[in-house]
């Protein structure tokens, strides 16, 4: 089983061959790129746990590699390189990356700050999503349902809906993409066997001509036919 997935950025074979060889001794996977232009399509092509990135590279550099990868993902990076000043420090830590190596180091080393990074970010992710599994603000594109206030808006309005309404819209909403049929909508609003399901679809009519701007082309609240209903992911 891989420990995690690895991106190496770095045009120097020597360097790159020597972690990769460290790091595979270690169980984790990795991905290995010349130059900043190779490792960002890496990442567009691949899952990534962490990057270490060179800062000096041909075509595009670790700090412009950088700058774009923070506008795809908040893995964490970290910088190699051969220079010591400050200034390239402080330019790598303010551009996005999460720790820094000056060459030369030891493979124990770079592989202890992996490591480090990749727990702190494990934990990160882990918080962010019982944040997520505890909150009780449900937002989808402009959609927001509030369970706190049991109120529900689209594109920043207002929208009154009655109590059924809301229990069915909340439903989907919590999972959104889920397609749930009209009888599961009936027993988990309802709590009750479904006998008929006539009153779903009313209520499903309703949601929609009070939460999307044409009913007729719904944005949010969709119809799976001969399936059921679902809240589409935004």
């Amino acid at each position: 089983m891989s420990t995690g997935r690895i991106l190496l950025v770095e045009d120097d074979k020597d360097i790159i061959e020597g972690i990769d060889m460290i790091l595979q001794s270690q169980g984790y996977e990795v991905y290995k790129a010349r130059d900043g232009i190779e490792g960002l399509e890496m990442i567009d092509r691949h899952e990534v746990d962490l990057a270490v990135v060179d800062v000096m590279m041909p075509r595009m550099d670790g700090i412009a590699m950088t700058a774009k990868l923070r506008k795809k993902t908040d893995i964490p990076v970290i910088f190699l390189s051969a220079k010591s000043e400050e200034i390239d420090k402080i330019i790598g830590l303010n551009i996005g990356a999460d720790d820094y190596v000056t060459k030369p180091f030891t493979p124990m080393e770079l592989l202890a700050r992996i490591n480090s990074q990749l727990r702190r970010y494990k934990r990160f992710i882990e918080r962010l999503a019982q944040n997520n599994q505890n909150s009780k603000i449900h937002t989808i594109g402009g959609l927001e349902i509030d369970e706190n206030t049991v109120q529900v808006s689209v594109d920043g309005k207002a929208v009154k809906l009655t109590p059924m309404e809301y229990r069915i819209l909340l439903l989907l909403a919590k999972n959104p993409g889920r397609v749930y049929s009209a009888e599961e909508i009936y027993e988990n609003v309802w709590h009750e066997r479904a006998v008929t399901t006539d009153t779903v679809m009313v209520h499903i009519r309703n949601i929609r001509e009070k939460i999307e701007l044409n009913p007729k082309e719904p944005k949010y609240l969709k119809v799976v036919w001969g399936i059921g209903y679902k809240v589409e992911k935004q």
